[in-house]
């Protein structure tokens, strides 16, 4: 009762009040940033207007037909039953008018498919429920994991202003250059989503979908997930950070250093306490969804954690699960996932947390080994 009472008074205040609240909402598309989304809206604005005008044409004749031609006024109902005319004009005006939209429609539609010539190749895999950004030209690429606090998903928190569209790692771009993205999908069917780039394109396991967008005003701009791809598909924004061609390469040549500065902590000698800093951080980003924050995890599907066989069992066969997976479970494999760091700190910490006090370690080197022995 109390949600209807409030429901309603949001209605009789926006109907009082038309001019304060039509601020916060719109039943129209939006243009978006760029020429693709610009010649979408234009595309539905006439469309939308093709449309307005028949239905005048139409209602206007309606009314007056029922108007003019009345019964209390003597008016007698005509006969066109096989009228030849009549059978010819109502096929062809409706024909020039659906030729007369396919045309800007047809010409939008080449535009969009054209990923040719392209300035820079990305390639964007979905994850059950995350997002790998790989660019192929400059040869690294990242994970974009949901960022909103879990305190704020739990109402423990006041929701952010960019609650639930907000990432640990979005991805970048250079505005004035054409980005083609290459789409697929590492587990079951996703969908990439950015409303104001005009670009929605499904990402598919074992197949490669093609998009491609030119971003001329620098912004971030945020999308989601489309596609009902598990339980947490509400939580897999997407967010995408145009910037100027000389931000961009620095960017890169700072991602590029990363990426090598990543490789070389395999030979790093690692304590137990950097292990466990480590492994807390990538446990809380690539494990706790399933698993929860806390080890006891959402049975069946998601066995808990803590105190179970596996995490304080046989460590090969600990390492085995995490870099594999389990077959026909939810479990997934994050050898292709995550660095040799992060796979040796979550297994690690998953060792040595929640009263899993086991006391031993695993290694970057032993991850990297064990990888190359398979």
């Amino acid at each position: 009762m109390r949600v209807h009472a409030q429901r309603a008074g949001a209605l009789f205040g926006g109907l009082s009040f038309p001019a304060l609240s039509v601020a916060d909402w719109t039943v129209n598309m939006t243009p978006g940033v760029t020429g693709t989304s610009n010649d979408i809206f234009d595309l539905h604005m006439t469309i939308f207007w093709i449309c307005v005008a028949i239905g005048v044409v139409v209602f206007g004749i309606m009314f007056w037909s029922i108007f003019a031609h009345r019964k209390s006024q003597g008016a007698k109902p005509a006969n066109f039953h096989e009228n030849t005319l009549v059978e010819i004009l109502w096929t062809l005006i409706p024909l020039v008018i659906l030729v007369i939209m396919a045309i800007p429609a047809t010409a939008t539609l080449i535009d969009m498919y054209d990923t040719t010539e392209s300035d820079i190749d990305i390639k964007v895999t979905g994850y059950q429920w995350k997002w790998q950004y790989e660019y192929i030209n400059e040869d690294f690429g990242y994970f974009s994991n949901l960022a909103t606090p879990s305190d704020q998903i739990s109402n423990r928190q006041a929701k952010g202003e960019n609650y639930l569209l907000e990432v640990d790692n979005p991805m970048v771009i250079p505005v004035g250059k054409k980005i083609r993205f290459l789409l697929t999908a590492n587990d079951v069917i996703h969908s990439w989503w950015v409303p104001d780039f005009g670009v929605k394109k499904d990402a598919i396991p074992g197949f490669i979908n093609e998009a491609w967008t030119r971003v001329d005003k620098p912004g971030t701009y945020r999308g989601q997930c489309t596609e009902l791809c598990g339980k947490d598909h509400g939580f897999m924004p997407v967010v995408v950070k145009a910037v100027s061609e000389e931000d961009y390469n620095t960017w890169v040549n700072q991602q590029i250093a990363m990426a090598e500065k990543e490789r070389e902590l395999t030979q790093k000698d690692w304590t137990m306490e950097e292990l466990l800093e480590r492994g807390e951080k990538a446990y809380a980003t690539a494990c706790a969804a399933c698993h929860q924050a806390d080890g006891s995890g959402v049975p069946p599907a998601f066995p808990a954690l803590r105190g179970s066989a596996v995490a304080t069992g046989d460590i090969a066969a600990h390492i085995d699960i995490v870099v594999n997976g389990k077959p026909g479970t939810a479990m997934q494999a994050f050898g292709g996932q995550l660095n040799e760091a992060d796979l040796a700190a979550i297994i690690t910490y998953e060792r040595n947390a929640w009263g899993n006090k086991v006391g031993d370690m695993v290694t970057p080197k032993e991850i990297f080994d064990y990888k190359n022995a398979q």
